[in-house]
């Protein structure tokens, strides 16, 4: 318990300060956490992330980060692929790996590395396009504080009170009682930064937001914690003691963040 406390805090503190900074400082934060989290992404399949098809992916994560500073004008426009060809050109490329590799590397590492790419890839490009928006830093910091909150309620509430499994055949350790304490310090810490932030605008509408927020981020949890237990993984790595892997910490995040996009509330 402890090691997980002092790990949070000098990581959040770390990262709060890093989005704060923004630019490029943050963007290579992103950038690397991206990277570190394919890595452990290949490991929980025991893909070599040096392998051939290991690098197609981590190819085409860098070309959705890219894209996605492209978009927000950090980068020059057409300086390279943008929506959807970054995404075909992944595709291809993955594609003439069944050929280059006369059909050694198996087709299920091929879809495997495809999907984990797109989903590590876009859910980091959002979180660095967010910080870039109008706000962004206020917008980015009520994301990240409620995300957090609600994986904290959860885990505190769920360890004192948790009696009801919440979806045992994916996660047999969390609980509803653990998911409702989760969704209401989510919506104190949208509070607290709506009030912090009077730029975010109506607190209702902020409130509605870091609900929204609490809900995905759980699912997201769950997303990872699915993964795992297909791949036969406890943790994602080992990376952040007492947390895991980063994938293991950021996998609410990268849910959260493109579903706001598609939803247009950034």
């Amino acid at each position: 318990m402890k090691q997980r406390v002092v790990t949070g805090v000098l990581g959040g503190a770390g990262f709060l300060a890093l989005l704060w900074a923004g630019g490029w400082w943050y963007t290579g934060l992103i950038a690397a956490l991206a990277t570190i989290s394919y890595h452990e992404f290949c490991r929980m399949k025991r893909i070599r992330t040096f392998s051939l098809q290991g690098l197609a992916g981590l190819a085409l994560i860098w070309l959705l980060l890219w894209s996605g500073l492209a978009d927000q004008g950090l980068t020059g426009k057409g300086t390279f692929l943008g929506e959807p060809e970054n995404i075909l050109a992944g595709l291809v490329l993955f594609l003439l790996l069944t050929v280059i590799s006369r059909n050694r590397i198996p087709l299920d590492d091929i879809t495997y590395l495809f999907l984990g790419s797109l989903y590590i890839g876009y859910g980091f490009s959002y979180m660095i396009q967010a910080r870039l928006i109008m706000d962004g830093f206020a917008w980015s910091l009520l994301i990240v504080v409620v995300t957090f909150a609600s994986d904290s309620g959860a885990y505190f509430t769920g360890r004192k009170w948790g009696r009801r499994k919440l979806w045992p055949s994916i996660s047999p350790n969390k609980t509803v009682e653990g998911s409702l304490g989760g969704v209401f310090l989510s919506v104190l810490a949208s509070i607290l930064v709506a009030w912090l932030h009077p730029e975010l605008g109506e607190v209702l509408r902020t409130l509605a937001i870091g609900l929204l927020v609490s809900v995905v981020g759980q699912v997201g949890d769950l997303v990872e914690s699915a993964m795992k237990r297909s791949t036969g993984t406890k943790d994602s790595g080992t990376l952040l003691p007492g947390h895991g892997g980063v994938l293991d910490r950021f996998d609410s995040l990268l849910l959260v963040f493109p579903v706001l996009h598609l939803f247009q509330l950034l």
